[in-house]
Order: structure tokens, then sequence, then C-alpha cells
């Protein structure tokens, strides 16, 4: 997979996307993830690339030029699946979208600032318009880097073990179970015994009963029967 992201201040995700499982995706050549400085396609000599908005009001906006630029001049050489834009006003993120996403082979993602970007560019060229949550961040940076961790930790062969993805959190719409390792008692407080067991159809079944009841305390809202 490869993704490319547009951003002010490209140095947010270096730290991010250099490291840990994001590094081993990279290392392994099944992740490509390139960073693109906006202030390449600047209007002029002066790096500027956002302008007071057309109204009034507080905050800038960043232009359409060096935005329409610089995804067409990336979109020269890679043909996109989706252009993302993260934004708070966006999509939310889940893991079925993150499932989705994983699936594609070209992504872009376009981060915003100040007061967002031009509205044309939104309506030309951005096909999907994601959030990380109901709130607001000083720009897109972190959001994309965590909607790449997402994504990335997905592709096979990324994770030493592939099914440990398949029992995270949200997977099946329902939260995580509790983890123990050793020691099997710690201070007085043991492991539950059905873990000990040795028994995997005993251990799958506690472990549902402890996401339902999880989600259920939890996460009501995940669970569309009530159960």
């Amino acid at each position: 997979m490869r993704i490319d992201i547009i951003s002010v201040l490209p140095e947010l995700l270096e730290s991010p996307l250099n490291h840990s499982i994001m590094k081993r995706a990279r290392e392994k050549g099944l992740l490509e993830v390139h960073t693109h400085a906006l202030r390449t396609w600047a209007v002029n000599k002066y790096g500027q690339v956002d302008d007071y908005q057309f109204g009034g009001g507080a905050g800038m906006v960043m232009m359409c030029e060096p935005l329409v630029n610089a995804i067409e001049s990336l979109q020269a050489n890679v043909q996109y699946d989706e252009i993302i834009y993260l934004t708070p006003d966006g999509e939310r993120l889940s893991q079925r979208l993150v499932n989705q996403l994983s699936l594609r082979q070209n992504l872009m993602m376009i981060c915003g600032h100040y007061k967002g970007i031009d509205e044309r560019v939104r309506e030309h060229f951005v096909t999907r318009e994601v959030s990380i949550g109901d709130y607001v961040l000083s720009g897109g940076e972190l959001a994309a880097a965590v909607l790449t961790d997402a994504i990335g930790r997905l592709l096979p062969g990324v994770l030493n073990d592939e099914t440990s993805a398949l029992f995270d959190s949200f997977q099946d719409d329902l939260l995580a179970p509790p983890v123990y390792t050793r020691p099997a008692e710690f201070r007085g407080w043991k492991v539950p015994e059905v873990l000990l067991s040795g028994d995997p159809r005993k251990v799958e079944d506690w472990r549902h009963d402890q996401s339902l009841a999880r989600t259920r305390n939890r996460r009501p809202d995940l669970l569309d029967d009530g159960a």
C-alpha cells in the first residue's frame, strides 16, 4: 500500500511513522508513506499557502491553488483510490472504515490547518472526509498519523501474529476482553482459572462473554440488539 500525505508541517509526522509497527511495515516494503510539504507548491517566494477568508472572520484558510497543484502533481504519477481530507466534520473514524481502507492500494491524505481548506478543493477533489473524534486539533497531522497507523497494522505481514488484529476492540463491534500474563498470582490477585485450563474452547467462550459484558457496561451503543 502507498499513502501520500500533504501537510503544512510534515515534520509532525516523522516520529509516529518511523517507529514501532509503522517502521516495521515500511522496512518490510508492505507500506509506503510519503509526506509532502505543501509549501513546495506555495503561491509565492514567501511560501504562502493560506489567506484570509472571504466575508471576514478570524482565522486563515488553506488556499485552492497550492492544494490543487499538489494534488494534481501527485496524481500525475499515482492513481488514488481515495483522497481523504482529515477534518472534524468528517465521517467518524471506525474500525469498519479502517478495514475498508486497508483493502485499497493508494491513498492520499490532506491535513487541514488554520480554519480548514478552501471548500472548492473539498467539492472537486476530496472523495472522503474523516474525523477521529468530536474535538478540534491544531492540524490534521495527528489525525493522519492515527489513520495511517490504524490502516498499516492491518496489512498482511505487518504484525508478527496476523490473527492478533482479528481480536482487537471493535473488530466484531465488541470491546476486547481482559488480558493477563505471568505470574499467575501477584499479591494474591489471581488470573481466572479458565485461562490456565488449557481448554481452547472454554477460553474462547470466556473471552466472548467478557467482551460482551465489557461492551454492555462501557459502550452499550455498540450493541445494536441491546444484548
